[in-house]
């Protein structure tokens, strides 16, 4: 840490002097003081997405910042807990090496692991036994944070009740499901108009795809992403094509920026 207070090395201690500087009740920064687990757990998440995103960008100088930006997010929660004589940040790093290590008998002790199928099985059953000897052992399914997006928390669901067999054995017949839902998503809207009804069956449709895409080993998160930027750019070459005609989307009918998607598709 310089005088002008900035950080000029790589040491992780230079971060940790700096978020316990703006926490400081007299000298530090109102906002940072103020801030809670509560408050700056969106801010956490959010800063997870912006890694993901550089990473989908190919964008490494964002990356490097957004990495920082992460890491600046387990600083802060760490600080709060330290300020409440909870723990410190030596003590998540502690956790974390000694999970790793236990997680990875093949790697730091004597056992062997042929595949990473194998690997895959005992890592959850290591997982089992830890969420057991905390207490948590009342439903496989307690420990799938419910602030996970619904898309990936399905997932997780589902892989956790398939590790007990509770799980359609071929991918037909979730396709087969795929139909039945669609089948009754299509009776709510077009019998019942039950506004109600009509959520809770389009919910069941999309868990059933989550299931589909699980079993299809892709990931849901990432195929809708592609799909977004998708059809980011096909719209995009709408508003471009008519902004050639010097007119905007408002100006053109559905039949005309239809046209023109289709002419996106074949560029």
């Amino acid at each position: 840490m310089s005088g002008d207070g900035q950080t000029r090395n790589g040491d992780i201690a230079a971060l940790l002097s700096v978020m316990a500087r703006l926490r400081d009740p007299e000298a530090g920064c109102p906002w940072d003081v103020e801030q809670t687990y509560e408050t700056i757990a969106p801010y956490t998440i959010e800063e997870a997405y912006e890694v993901a995103d550089a990473i989908q960008r190919g964008d490494l100088t964002d990356l490097k910042e957004e990495l920082g930006d992460l890491l600046l997010q387990v600083v802060f929660h760490s600080r709060i807990a330290e300020e409440a004589g909870e723990f410190a940040f030596p003590d998540v790093v502690e956790a974390i090496v000694d999970k790793m290590v236990r997680r990875h008998p093949h790697v730091f002790g004597d056992d062997t692991m042929r595949d990473s199928a194998a690997q895959t099985r005992a890592w959850e059953a290591q997982k089992a036994e830890e969420r057991a000897a905390k207490g948590k052992d009342d439903s496989l399914l307690d420990d799938v944070p419910a602030a996970l997006p619904a898309l990936l928390r399905a997932v997780k669901l589902q892989k956790r009740a398939a590790r007990v067999g509770f799980d359609w054995p071929e991918t037909r017949q979730v396709m087969d499901k795929i139909h039945e839902e669609m089948a009754e998503l299509s009776e709510a809207v077009i019998e019942l108009e039950d506004p109600a009804k009509i959520e809770e069956e389009l919910g069941d449709l999309l868990f059933v795809y989550s299931n589909l895409a699980r079993k299809l080993k892709v990931d849901p998160e990432h195929a809708l992403r592609q799909a977004n930027a998708k059809f980011e750019r096909r719209f995009h070459y709408i508003e471009r094509a008519l902004a050639d005609q010097g007119r905007t989307p408002d100006d053109a009918t559905l039949d005309e920026m239809d046209a023109l998607w289709n002419e996106a598709k074949k560029a």
